[in-house]
Protein backbone atom coordinates (compact mmCIF):
# COMPACT_ATOMS: atom_id res chain seq x y z
CA UNK A 1 0.00 0.00 0.00
CA UNK A 2 2.83 2.66 0.78
CA UNK A 3 4.77 1.71 -2.61
CA UNK A 4 1.41 2.39 -4.54
CA UNK A 5 1.42 5.44 -2.69
CA UNK A 6 5.36 6.60 -3.10
CA UNK A 7 4.37 5.64 -6.56
CA UNK A 8 1.98 8.12 -7.57
CA UNK A 9 3.17 10.91 -5.54
CA UNK A 10 6.77 10.42 -7.83
CA UNK A 11 4.80 10.34 -10.66
CA UNK A 12 3.24 13.86 -9.80
CA UNK A 13 6.85 14.83 -9.16
CA UNK A 14 8.27 13.77 -12.71
CA UNK A 15 5.15 15.20 -14.14
CA UNK A 16 6.10 18.54 -12.85
CA UNK A 17 9.71 18.07 -13.36
CA UNK A 18 9.50 16.53 -16.85
CA UNK A 19 13.59 16.76 -17.34
CA UNK A 20 13.78 14.50 -14.39
CA UNK A 21 13.18 10.61 -14.65
CA UNK A 22 12.53 7.41 -12.11
CA UNK A 23 15.69 4.85 -12.25
CA UNK A 24 14.38 2.79 -9.35
CA UNK A 25 12.50 2.82 -6.38
CA UNK A 26 12.77 0.31 -4.02
CA UNK A 27 10.54 -0.07 -0.27
CA UNK A 28 12.01 -2.81 2.47
CA UNK A 29 10.18 -4.36 5.18
CA UNK A 30 11.70 -1.40 7.37
CA UNK A 31 9.14 0.73 5.15
CA UNK A 32 13.03 2.70 3.91
CA UNK A 33 12.06 4.09 0.51
CA UNK A 34 14.87 4.84 -1.61
CA UNK A 35 14.44 6.51 -5.22
CA UNK A 36 17.26 7.04 -7.24
CA UNK A 37 16.75 9.57 -9.73
CA UNK A 38 17.99 11.01 -13.47
CA UNK A 39 17.64 14.11 -15.67
CA UNK A 40 18.18 14.84 -19.41
CA UNK A 41 20.61 17.78 -17.54
CA UNK A 42 22.18 15.85 -14.66
CA UNK A 43 20.64 16.26 -11.31
CA UNK A 44 21.17 18.94 -8.78
CA UNK A 45 21.13 18.64 -4.99
CA UNK A 46 17.76 20.97 -5.37
CA UNK A 47 16.12 17.94 -7.29
CA UNK A 48 16.75 15.38 -5.24
CA UNK A 49 15.16 17.96 -2.26
CA UNK A 50 12.23 18.90 -4.89
CA UNK A 51 11.60 14.80 -5.49
CA UNK A 52 11.78 14.25 -1.81
CA UNK A 53 9.51 16.85 0.02
CA UNK A 54 6.67 16.26 -2.99
CA UNK A 55 6.69 12.81 -1.59
CA UNK A 56 7.81 13.12 1.91
CA UNK A 57 4.99 16.15 2.42
CA UNK A 58 2.56 13.64 1.04
CA UNK A 59 2.73 11.25 3.36
CA UNK A 60 1.70 10.58 7.19
CA UNK A 61 3.82 9.70 9.45
CA UNK A 62 0.70 9.20 11.56
CA UNK A 63 -0.28 6.55 9.13
CA UNK A 64 2.68 4.69 8.58
CA UNK A 65 6.18 5.33 9.99
CA UNK A 66 9.06 5.60 6.91
CA UNK A 67 12.19 6.84 6.26
CA UNK A 68 12.66 8.60 2.59
CA UNK A 69 16.68 8.76 0.66
CA UNK A 70 16.41 10.52 -2.69
CA UNK A 71 20.10 10.26 -4.51
CA UNK A 72 21.35 10.61 -8.00
CA UNK A 73 22.37 7.70 -10.44
CA UNK A 74 26.07 7.59 -9.77
CA UNK A 75 28.57 7.64 -12.41
CA UNK A 76 29.39 4.56 -11.67
CA UNK A 77 26.34 2.82 -11.88
CA UNK A 78 25.31 1.02 -15.35
CA UNK A 79 22.77 2.55 -17.88
CA UNK A 80 19.71 0.91 -17.52
CA UNK A 81 17.05 2.80 -19.44
CA UNK A 82 16.91 4.55 -23.25
CA UNK A 83 16.77 8.33 -21.65
CA UNK A 84 19.65 7.89 -20.01
CA UNK A 85 21.52 6.78 -23.10
CA UNK A 86 20.55 9.74 -25.09
CA UNK A 87 21.32 11.99 -22.88
CA UNK A 88 25.04 10.42 -22.77
CA UNK A 89 25.50 11.15 -26.91
CA UNK A 90 29.12 11.85 -27.44
CA UNK A 91 29.90 10.63 -24.24
CA UNK A 92 32.68 7.23 -23.90
CA UNK A 93 30.85 4.36 -23.17
CA UNK A 94 31.77 0.69 -21.87
CA UNK A 95 29.56 -2.00 -23.11
CA UNK A 96 29.00 -5.39 -22.41
CA UNK A 97 26.89 -7.92 -24.29
CA UNK A 98 27.03 -11.99 -23.58
CA UNK A 99 29.69 -12.66 -26.02
CA UNK A 100 31.70 -9.59 -26.36
CA UNK A 101 32.73 -5.91 -24.96
CA UNK A 102 32.78 -2.90 -26.83
CA UNK A 103 34.31 0.92 -25.57
CA UNK A 104 33.14 3.50 -28.04
CA UNK A 105 31.61 6.85 -28.87
CA UNK A 106 27.98 6.84 -28.39
CA UNK A 107 26.95 8.65 -31.92
CA UNK A 108 23.30 7.86 -31.27
CA UNK A 109 20.15 6.20 -28.98
CA UNK A 110 16.84 5.21 -29.72
CA UNK A 111 14.13 3.31 -28.10
CA UNK A 112 15.12 0.18 -29.63
CA UNK A 113 19.22 0.23 -29.83
CA UNK A 114 22.36 2.15 -29.45
CA UNK A 115 25.44 2.71 -31.96
CA UNK A 116 28.96 3.17 -30.97
CA UNK A 117 31.78 4.26 -32.89
CA UNK A 118 35.38 3.28 -32.26
CA UNK A 119 39.18 3.18 -33.96
CA UNK A 120 40.74 -0.07 -33.88
CA UNK A 121 44.34 -1.46 -35.16
CA UNK A 122 44.15 -3.79 -37.94
CA UNK A 123 46.68 -6.30 -39.90
CA UNK A 124 47.07 -4.61 -43.04
CA UNK A 125 45.19 -6.45 -45.94
CA UNK A 126 48.73 -6.46 -48.02
CA UNK A 127 52.14 -6.22 -46.22
CA UNK A 128 53.12 -6.09 -43.05
CA UNK A 129 52.41 -3.61 -40.38
CA UNK A 130 48.80 -2.19 -38.98
CA UNK A 131 46.44 0.06 -40.03
CA UNK A 132 44.16 1.99 -38.24
CA UNK A 133 40.58 1.43 -38.94
CA UNK A 134 36.75 3.16 -37.98
CA UNK A 135 34.52 0.63 -36.31
CA UNK A 136 30.72 0.91 -35.55
CA UNK A 137 28.28 -1.42 -34.15
CA UNK A 138 24.16 -1.06 -33.40
CA UNK A 139 23.35 -2.59 -30.23
CA UNK A 140 19.53 -3.75 -29.33
CA UNK A 141 18.93 -3.29 -25.29
CA UNK A 142 18.33 -6.50 -25.51
CA UNK A 143 21.70 -7.39 -26.13
CA UNK A 144 23.44 -5.58 -23.27
CA UNK A 145 24.30 -6.74 -20.27
CA UNK A 146 26.02 -3.70 -18.79
CA UNK A 147 27.00 -0.12 -20.33
CA UNK A 148 28.86 2.10 -18.28
CA UNK A 149 29.41 6.17 -19.21
CA UNK A 150 33.55 6.07 -18.99
CA UNK A 151 34.98 9.11 -17.40
CA UNK A 152 38.17 10.82 -19.03
CA UNK A 153 40.08 13.44 -17.35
Amino acid sequence: MLKDKVEKLAEQVFEENKNLFLISLDLNSANHIKIVIDGDEGVSVNDCITVSRGIEHNLDREEEDFSLEVTSAGVSEPLSLPRQYRKNIGRRLKVKTENDKFEGDLLAADEKEIKLAWKAREPKPVGKGKVTVDKEATLSYDEIVEAKVKITF
